[in-house]
């Protein structure tokens, strides 16, 4: 059995969170309504599966990458494909919104996009735009679209929380022979956003192939040194077959007490054949387990990736 961890009694002090070092325009420094609190002793046991707090060396040429979701019983992210559904409850979606504000970047598929229309920012209390000026706290948003099918407007979410200094504008990577529109190009440039444009193969199904380490080595390219990767299911998997495994330093798993039953948005990857003898496809290593409410959430390392 994995070693348990104890929860202790859960306390309402606010502490300041970690800030980034990126830097904006925006004065707004009142705590606003919708804003989430975050433990102290909950941090704490949090910080060995975490970014260093000054950063991944200058010489790495990969991020501290974290792989982190919400999952049922039955390993689940969602009812069905393109269907939001909310797993977390109170207390680990405030400390999803602290993984936020400890990762210079998050990274979702364009599925999630789609489906959710998602903000991608943080809402800790005390981080850029919920309590403190500039935007410290506030992760890059990168959305995976090879094949620019976002339809973004100026009223997307995402660009409303940029806008009111809540936010980043995403930086969106397509494949290279993609052709984005120029009035979504405006939308996004004007927010502070991009396109990166990389090539990647396309498979026998007619689904592109990305390479994740060139993507990740991007990213450091463009100065985040953490990204923190939240979904979907085919990116999760992706990170979870022998060939990308190694480029993940951490695992935070959100566990909810439900079964969301047959034909939803399943994590499992592909197994693995050794010597012709079916074997597991992954396993974790360091293994901690930490009460969030109703909900439990395991942290942890891919054995062999360390």
């Amino acid at each position: 059995m994995p070693e348990a961890s104890v929860h202790p009694a859960i306390q309402s002090e606010l502490i300041s969170p970690i800030p980034h070092h990126h830097q904006s325009n925006n004065n707004n420094n009142t705590t606003t309504m919708d804003s989430l609190n975050f433990p102290t002793e909950d941090r704490t046991f949090l910080e060995p599966h975490l970014p260093p707090k000054d950063g991944n060396p200058s010489s790495s040429s990969l991020p501290f990458t974290t792989l982190t979701f919400a999952t049922s019983l039955d390993s689940q992210l969602a009812l069905a494909p393109g269907t939001r559904t909310v797993l977390s409850g109170p207390q680990s979606k405030a400390m999803t919104h602290y993984l936020r504000s400890r990762h210079d970047a998050i990274l979702i598929g364009v599925g999630t996009a789609v489906a959710d229309n998602p903000g991608l920012n943080c809402r800790l209390a005390g981080v850029g735009g919920y309590g403190s000026e500039g935007l410290a706290g506030q992760p890059r948003p990168i959305i995976i679209d090879p094949s620019a099918r976002w339809e973004f407007t100026a009223q997307s979410k995402i660009f409303e929380l940029a806008r009111n200094g809540r936010g980043r504008a995403p930086f969106i990577v397509t494949a290279a022979e993609a052709v984005p529109s120029a009035a979504q190009k405006e939308v996004l440039e004007s927010h502070g956003g991009k396109f990166i444009a990389l090539p990647m193969g396309v498979g026998s199904d007619g689904a592109h192939r990305i390479d994740w380490s060139a993507l990740l080595k991007c990213l450091v390219r463009e100065g985040l040194k953490s990204v923190m990767i939240e979904g979907g299911g085919s990116i999760i998997n992706s990170f979870l077959e022998p060939g990308c495994q190694s480029l993940v330093d951490s695992v935070i798993v959100t566990i909810a007490p439900t079964w969301l039953g047959q034909g939803g948005v399943v994590v499992s990857p592909k197994r693995r054949v050794e010597g012709g003898v079916i074997v597991p496809a992954s396993r974790l290593t360091g293994v901690k387990w930490y009460p969030f409410g109703e909900d439990v959430v395991l942290c942890g390392r891919i054995k062999g990736s360390e």
